[in-house]
């Protein structure tokens, strides 16, 4: 749909915290990230899970629309992570006996074991799409893994070369934009944060698979890039490994986490044609920023990035935090965004 939207909008990178009734966060924060299922981490079960999950989205909206956020996510949840309820839901997938891989920590970790072809066969994120698009008359968006992070965390037991691989998962990932699009989802979102850690390999057939996923989707596209969750890596760089070379993509917006990495926002020139996502929330520390820092923060970025291509939102990981910060931290960032805006002279323009 199209929507109008003020100049500097606010958004989620992706995640949102899960109410702890629907979820152990013990378990959530005792474990990294999973890369296949983990149901134990959920407090309810069978039916009553599904109604837990659609009354979680319901309340991550009206916090969002509470604290003025203006493109709006389901604060993804009703996943167990951003990776692996889709990685998990095609076909060509040993569910029973998953492989192991390491982490960009260098911990062994299990995901996905591909035994066969990589099929889509049906959404596994539609149905909690097309609930958020009934929620919100705001525009909404919502993440998929992108193929080179879903190359990156499985064992491959049936291509035997990771550009083969990669680009069967592009082809799912195209196919499940399509049906995120059908639904009524403004922005569609490709996760991408191995693209950073690996980027040799990123530069040799990562960035073609991503524009393969891409190729067709019509609307705003968006390439999230980080170093991990801040729950998780307290020690970020400053600068990433390749930027340049996402302005020859299909994406039309990129996403970094900027805030707790302190990145060197000149950096940000690289990206001459593409919208920036940017976060200004730094999710290392519970402390909620002032909005003088976060202004602040926007203004840097104001200097190598024009107004009108600019995005606000926090770096990557906010469900880790405790719901009252987050909360904090989101009023923060749209009233820095508010008072920039006047600052600016105040505009709107519209998404299609």
């Amino acid at each position: 749909m199209a929507a109008t939207l003020p100049l500097l909008p606010t958004t989620l990178v992706g995640s949102f915290p899960q109410p702890d009734w629907l979820v152990d966060k013990a378990i959530l924060k005792g474990e990294l990230p999973p890369r296949v299922r983990m149901e134990k981490v959920w407090r309810l079960s069978g039916a009553a899970l599904g109604a837990g999950q659609r009354d979680a989205a319901r309340l991550a909206v009206l916090d969002q629309e509470a604290t003025g956020i203006d493109i709006v996510t389901d604060g993804e949840v009703g996943r167990e992570s951003y990776f692996n309820l889709f990685a998990t839901g095609l076909g060509g997938i040993d569910l029973d006996r998953p492989g192991m891989t390491k982490s960009r920590l260098g911990r062994d970790v299990a995901v996905p074991r591909v035994v066969g072809p990589i099929q889509w066969q049906r959404s596994p994120l539609a149905e909690a799409a097309r609930h958020l698009r009934s929620l919100t008359m705001r525009p909404i968006r919502v993440t998929v893994p992108g193929p080179f992070t879903l190359t990156s965390l499985a064992q491959d037991d049936y291509y035997k070369d990771p550009e083969r691989l990669a680009h069967a998962y592009a082809a799912a990932v195209n196919c499940e934009l399509a049906a995120l699009k059908a639904v009524g989802v403004d922005i569609v979102q490709l996760d991408e944060p191995y693209l950073q850690s690996k980027p040799d390999a990123a530069r040799s057939y990562g960035l073609g698979a991503i524009d393969a996923a891409l190729a067709g989707i019509e609307g705003t596209t968006a390439l999230h890039l980080c170093f991990g969750y801040a729950y998780v890596v307290k020690d970020k760089p400053a600068g990433y490994s390749l930027l340049g070379e996402l302005e020859r993509t299909r994406v039309g917006q990129v996403s970094l986490e900027a805030a707790q990495p302190k990145l060197d926002v000149g950096i940000l020139a690289d990206l001459s044609s593409k919208d920036i996502i940017l976060g200004v929330l730094d999710l290392g520390t519970p402390e909620i920023e002032t909005v003088d820092v976060v202004a602040e923060r926007v203004r840097r970025a104001l200097a190598f990035v024009p107004a009108r291509r600019l995005v606000l939102a926090p770096d990557c990981g906010m469900k880790y935090l405790d719901h009252a910060v987050a909360m904090g931290k989101l009023r923060a960032m749209t009233a820095a965004a508010a008072r920039v805006r006047a600052e600016l002279g105040s505009s709107k323009f519209v998404l299609e």
